[in-house]
């Protein structure tokens, strides 16, 4: 898929709405080609400009995270707006399915705006490094006020070729229940729509919200390199956990 607006256009998002209302997930196969992924992955390796935190100074895991910043480079910084663009409408349809009064402004500069507004100035989108026995732990980012219900999760290299394990991981906790573990299966260059923290859930008599968490699992042989599109920002803060609820 290319990362052009007319590309996403033309996905059934009547359908992707749907499998997110129900499941908290929906996968875009091929977001980027074989060729894009790799050269997307490389920058892990060689980029000066990324952010690097060790996962084991969070307590997260053990890898490592690396943050665009701010002004994220192409084609991420398009897809971030294109998708924003298609998400919003499901973002405000399930605030209103769970009787919040906020809504999602249309465009992506309009919401980081609010973000700006509220002090919510630290970039969290970044690209994920993780080698052998490394792992992402459970988690979600759902700080501060305005808090974006989806994001989006992007596997930069092939499983079974480049890594084993490694597997998308989704939790899905509802009220008086066990949690719901579920693995989303990924190929090189795959996205998957998430759910970042909550999304609402039909029960017997009206909608209530369901808690979700999303991890990375044990990376058994290899090198597993992905890619995570925040659509908001998490307040300043003097250590990179804050931004984080952790499921520890």
């Amino acid at each position: 898929m290319t990362s052009s607006a007319d590309a996403f256009d033309k996905l059934d998002w009547s359908a992707l709405a749907a499998q997110l209302d129900s499941e908290g997930f929906a996968v875009l196969p091929r977001l980027a080609g074989a060729d894009q992924a790799r050269l997307l992955a490389r920058e892990a390796g060689t980029s000066t400009a990324l952010r690097r935190v060790a996962l084991d100074s969070l307590d997260l895991g053990c890898g490592d995270l690396l943050y665009f910043g701010a002004a994220l480079p192409q084609p991420w910084a398009q897809w971030r707006a294109d998708l924003y663009r298609h998400l919003a409408p499901i973002a405000n349809r399930w605030n209103e399915m769970l009787g919040m009064p906020y809504r999602f402004p249309a465009q992506l500069n309009e919401f980081l705006e609010r973000n700006r507004r509220a002090g919510q100035t630290q970039a969290q989108s970044h690209l994920s490094q993780l080698g052998t026995d490394d792992y992402l732990a459970l988690h979600q980012r759902s700080d501060g006020e305005h808090v974006f219900p989806l994001q989006v999760v992007v596997l930069l290299s092939a499983p079974g070729k480049d890594f084993t394990g490694g597997e998308l991981v989704l939790t899905e906790q509802r009220p008086r229940m066990q949690s719901r573990p579920t693995v989303v299966p990924l190929g090189l260059g795959d996205a998957a729509i998430i759910a970042t923290a909550q999304r609402p859930f039909k029960g017997s008599s009206a909608y209530y919200r369901v808690n979700l968490r999303h991890a990375i699992s044990r990376v058994r042989s290899g090198e597993r390199i992905g890619g995570e599109l925040s659509f908001h920002d998490a307040p300043q803060a003097a250590n990179d956990q804050h931004a984080f609820d952790l499921d520890i």
